[in-house]
C-alpha cells in the first residue's frame, strides 16, 4: 500500500494466516491430560458473507465446493443471527477435524474468501462430566492466535477459567496477548 492510497483512506486487507491451526493437534493433548477436555467433535469456520472477490453466489456453491474435497465428511453450512455465515464440520478424531477445517479454510481463501475469513472455533467438553465445563478454542485468522472462550449460562464466561486454560496450552498455542480480542461469541453453531 502507497501513500497515495494511504491518504485516500485505502487500506491493505490482511491476507489469512491458516498454518498456525496445525499446533491445536498438540494442545488438544494437554488440555486432556491437565484439564480433562476432550473434543466435541465439531469445528466452526466463520467469514463474512455478501459480495465480493469470491466467485461463488450462494450457500448452496459453496457447500457443494466444501463436500467435493470431502464427500463423506458431515458439514454443514448456516447463517448466525448476526448475519456471519458459518461452516460447521465434525469428526471425533481431533488432527482429521483440524485437518478438515485447514482443507476448507483453503478452499476459500483460494475462492476469494481469504479477507473475509474471521475465525475458527473448536469446541471441548469435559471427558468425565461435569467438570469445570465446556471451553472454545477460537482461533483469530489475521492475528494467527487462538484464546480460550469459556461460555456458561445466561451469557455469562469463566474468565477465570479461559486464563487457566492459557496457561495451560500456551507453549503449545499461539496465544492472543490482547486480551481485548478475546471476544465473546455467544450463540455459536459449534457445541
Amino acid at each position: 500500500m502507497g501513500l497515495f492510497d494511504a491518504l485516500r483512506g485505502k487500506t491493505k486487507q490482511l491476507a489469512p494466516n491458516l498454518d498456525q491451526i496445525f499446533a491445536l493437534s498438540t494442545a488438544a493433548l494437554t488440555l486432556q491430560s491437565e484439564l480433562d477436555l476432550v473434543t466435541t467433535g465439531e469445528a466452526g469456520l466463520c467469514f463474512k458473507g455478501g459480495s465480493g472477490a469470491s466467485e461463488l453466489s450462494n450457500d448452496a456453491e459453496i457447500h457443494d465446493l466444501l463436500l467435493a474435497d470431502d464427500p463423506n465428511g458431515r458439514l454443514t453450512l448456516t447463517t448466525d443471527s448476526l448475519g456471519f455465515k458459518w461452516v460447521v464440520i465434525s469428526d471425533t478424531d481431533i488432527p482429521s477435524l483440524v485437518t478438515r477445517l485447514h482443507g476448507a479454510n483453503t478452499t476459500l481463501t483460494e475462492h476469494g474468501f481469504g479477507p473475509r475469513l474471521l475465525c475458527a472455533v473448536f469446541g471441548f467438553q469435559p471427558l468425565t462430566p461435569p467438570g469445570e465445563g465446556n471451553v472454545r478454542l477460537v482461533y483469530l485468522f489475521k492475528q494467527g492466535t487462538f484464546y480460550p472462550f469459556a461460555p456458561r449460562d445466561h451469557n455469562k464466561r469463566d474468565n477465570e477459567f479461559e486464563l487457566r486454560v492459557r496457561t495451560f496450552i500456551g507453549d503449545d498455542l499461539p496465544m492472543e496477548k490482547d486480551l481485548s480480542r478475546w471476544m465473546a461469541l455467544w450463540g455459536l453453531p459449534v457445541s
